[in-house]
């Protein structure tokens, strides 16, 4: 009996790799790893995906180059400051990239037709939809709706699933998955201001929830921070 096969979106960071870790390991499936290029301050991420998705074996990697820098208006992709210490805030953070996961998923949407994928995977979780739109369980119902009307594979009857299997996981949480699964975080990155030597800052938001996460676990976080 064939593996389902799925595309995982892979940015390297801390919930995307533990999202590939649980469609490999948990479900088993064929996985196909998809990074994208946008233009992020924090690129060292591309390198940090190569390396999970080789460490799980993954049938092939690939990193797609779309520039939103040309859209703007986001602290990861222009000159705009990345907020420190000042996580949890109840607005949209200016960390968010417009319309980000919405046209991420539409390419990996594509992608799963050519490579004959039914399954779409993703990290987004309870910490981040607090924050980000596109992130939220209504967007990704949402989202899969659209793309089984939109697509070739749905017109013929097939199917073409969202998984978000850590939509309900805190930062804790999902990291004791991704232990249970094996997977070396040490490999990931999550940093949105990392230093010029790849060293995360210790004070953005991602910083931040990841440090929580590991503290709460009483384990100490692989990554070396400059305060510590």
């Amino acid at each position: 009996m064939s593996k389902a096969k799925a595309v995982v979106l892979l940015s390297g960071g801390l919930d995307s790799s533990t999202a590939l870790a649980w469609a490999v390991k948990e479900m088993g499936w064929q996985c196909h790893t998809v990074a994208f290029d946008y233009g992020q301050r924090h690129r060292i991420e591309l390198a940090a995906s190569e390396h999970v998705a080789r460490f799980f074996g993954v049938t092939d990697h690939r990193t797609i180059s779309v520039d939103m820098r040309t859209i703007g208006h986001s602290a990861l992709t222009s000159d705009m400051p990345v907020p420190k210490d000042e996580a949890g805030g109840a607005e949209v953070p200016t960390t968010y990239v417009p319309a980000r996961n919405l046209i991420f998923l539409s390419l990996a949407a594509g992608l799963a037709e050519t490579v004959g994928a039914t399954k779409l995977v993703i990290g987004a979780n309870v910490v981040d939809y607090s924050g980000y739109p596109d992130c939220r369980p209504e967007f990704l119902e949402a989202f899969a709706r659209c793309a089984r009307i939109g697509t070739q594979i749905g017109a013929e009857g097939g199917t073409l699933d969202i998984e978000a299997p850590l939509i309900n996981l805190g930062k804790s949480e999902i990291i004791s998955m991704g232990l249970k699964l094996g997977l070396d975080y040490g490999l990931t990155r999550s940093c949105y201001d990392p230093l010029s030597d790849g060293m995360p800052c210790g004070h953005c938001d991602s910083c931040h929830y990841r440090k929580i996460g590991f503290a709460e676990l009483g384990i100490s976080d692989p990554l070396p921070y400059p305060d510590h």
